[in-house]
Order: C-alpha cells, then sequence, then structure tokens
C-alpha cells in the first residue's frame, strides 16, 4: 500500500508584518522547530482520522475548558475537510475517484503566532496533490491555502503565512496590488538563509488569543480610511523593504532597529495583550531586538552572542516562555 507523507513547518515574520493583509511587503522564514505533518493513502472509504486536537473525551472538566481555548470548538478537522473541499472544487472533480485516509499531526505551540492553522492545511494540500499526481503552481499554492481559511472558514489571515510554508527557507513578498490583481499572486523572492544574523525565537507555554481575535477590528478602521491606520501599514511595508536591503549587506544593526521599529508601529493601532508587550520589553531589557513573530504571543529578534542568548532563556524561563534558536535548513543527512 503506497502511504504518502507531507510536513509543513512553523513560520515566523522577521519584519513587515501584517502589511500581507493590505498590499504590503514582508521577510518570512520557516522554523523546522515545529511541524505538521498529514499521512494519506488509499482506503475503501474517505476516512478522516481525528487528532488528539479533536478529541471528544476528557478526564474531567477543567481538561475541556483547556482544551477549548487551545483547539477551540472544531480543532483541526473543519481544517482538513474545508482543505479536502477547497482541493476538489480547485480541479473540478476531474479527479480519479480513489478514496483515501487521511490523518495529521501537529507539534506547532497553538495561538501563539507560528502559522499552526495554516501548516495543517498546507500539509494537507501537498499530501492531496501527492496522492492524486497533481502539480498546483507554486506561486498560486499560497492563495489556494488561504482560500481555504478566509472563504471556507471565514479566518482573517493573510498570504504570508502560506508564501513562506509553500516556498520555505528566507522569503521576502511584495503583495503589490496592481501586480496581485493582474498575476493572481505577489511577487516572491527567496533570499539565502546564510545572510540571517543569530536569531531567537520565544514563545508562551500559556495560551494566546487566536489571530482571529488580534485582527478584529483593524481590516475596518482600514477599510474606513483612518489614516493612522494606513500610514502605520504603509510604513511597515517599508520596513521589509529596507530590511531586504539591510540583510543583504549583512547590517545586522540596521536590521534589528527594523524590527524595533516594527513591533513599536503596529503597538500603536493595536489594541495589545500587555503579556506580550512584556516579552518584547524583557527581550529589549536584555539587548536584543524584538518583534512579534506573528499575531501574537511569540517574538523574534536578534542576539549578540551565546551569553545573551543564555540570558534570554533564563528571563524568559521565569516568565513562562521557551526560548529557540530557529532552524530555517534542512538538517544535513545522517544527523
Amino acid at each position: 500500500m503506497r502511504i504518502i507523507s507531507k510536513p509543513a513547518y512553523a513560520r515566523a515574520a522577521l519584519l513587515g508584518n501584517p502589511s500581507d493583509g493590505y498590499n504590503g511587503k514582508t521577510i518570512s522564514l520557516i522554523v523546522r522547530n515545529f511541524s505538521a505533518k498529514a499521512v494519506i493513502y488509499e482506503w475503501p472509504e474517505l476516512e478522516i482520522i481525528p487528532t488528539r486536537q479533536d478529541q471528544c473525551r476528557f478526564n474531567d472538566l477543567s481538561e475541556l475548558l483547556r482544551d477549548v481555548r487551545l483547539n477551540g470548538y472544531y480543532g483541526g478537522m473543519r481544517l482538513v475537510k474545508a482543505t479536502i473541499k477547497r482541493f476538489t472544487d480547485y480541479y473540478r472533480n476531474k479527479l480519479d475517484p480513489p478514496t483515501f485516509s487521511i490523518r495529521y499531526h501537529s507539534d506547532i505551540p497553538r495561538q501563539v503566532g507560528l502559522g499552526g492553522s495554516s501548516a495543517i492545511i498546507t500539509a494537507v494540500m501537498r499530501a492531496l496533490c501527492a496522492f492524486y499526481e497533481v502539480t498546483i503552481p507554486e506561486e498560486l499554492l499560497p492563495g489556494l491555502i488561504l482560500s481555504v481559511e478566509t472563504d471556507e472558514i471565514g479566518i482573517a489571515a493573510g498570504l504570508q503565512d502560506r508564501v513562506a510554508q509553500v516556498y520555505e527557507g528566507l522569503v521576502y513578498m511584495d503583495f503589490d496590488k496592481q501586480f496581485m490583481d493582474e498575476h493572481k499572486h505577489g511577487l516572491y523572492e527567496r533570499l539565502d538563509p546564510a545572510l540571517l544574523p543569530p536569531l531567537y525565537i520565544a514563545y508562551k507555554l500559556d495560551l494566546a488569543e487566536a489571530s482571529t481575535v488580534f485582527h478584529s477590528n483593524i481590516r475596518q478602521r482600514y477599510s474606513s480610511g483612518e489614516r493612522k491606520v494606513i500610514d502605520a501599514m504603509n510604513l511597515i511595508a517599508d520596513l521589509a523593504r529596507e530590511g531586504r536591503a539591510a540583510l543583504l549587506a549583512r547590517d545586522y544593526e540596521t536590521l534589528g532597529r527594523l524590527m524595533n521599529l516594527n513591533f513599536d508601529t503596529r503597538s500603536s493601532i493595536y489594541d495589545l495583550d500587555p503579556r506580550h508587550i512584556e516579552m518584547i520589553e524583557l527581550a529589549r531589557g536584555v539587548g536584543a531586538s524584538a518583534n512579534f513573530a506573528g499575531s501574537g504571543g511569540s517574538i523574534i529578534g536578534i542576539y549578540r552572542d551565546d551569553e545573551m542568548f543564555d540570558r534570554l532563556k533564563l528571563e524568559f524561563k521565569a516568565r513562562n516562555c521557551a526560548v529557540i534558536k530557529p532552524r530555517f535548513e534542512e538538517r544535513d543527512k545522517g544527523t
């Protein structure tokens, strides 16, 4: 029996987030420390196998409440179902008839802005493509993955996560409106991950807000023409463009300054969780730069040396946060 297994990885936004939803520019990298994986094989019936994120049996009430806070009321099953539907719609029922059994697994920390939901969808989409032996153009695949959340489920999101997870590595993205209207995708440029300085990611071990809550009213304010929001999004997009130049020049002092400014500009228009602001202030107090890695609950920045990294780990551990060095390239074979 042919068994297909396809992964997708967590992602961290370096610069430009959240301007991707407003025809801006971003730089993001995948984080191979965490992944989602979809496994699919031919089966007499079409079967979606639940995982721990979809459990319906609990030891007590507190366990149920924690599960709802972590996974919502639907877990990951709705992501899988919606992906299968969107994939089928894309091919307009021209697929061969074999049915399949599919399951997924994810160890990406939930609701801390590391792209956990989009990784599940990306892994499932890759598995379906491999199972039916079809190929979706790389530049169009992120948009199809995004439509699973925005059109099928109604989750507010932008293209950035999906581009990073499809292209992998380090990616500069330009979502210029005129180009996107004409080509149905943005301008995506792979950058050499060797250009990156030493990076850390810190994330909360307790639960954060879902990105649907985080993005709740910015779209309305932007669409209504609020100058403060529009100017902030334009500035954040420009920071990504400047960050690309800083990376190519290996000007890490400028890159760190731009990352700090990205967060500071963002905080001027968003009502942020004080716990997440504390994470930024803590990292900067140690001497590192700090920016949100996503929608909240995780941050990313540049650290100077191992001594500073050890200080970050110590300080964040006291606040129930983990600190890692993101891995964005495949390990050497045999390691």
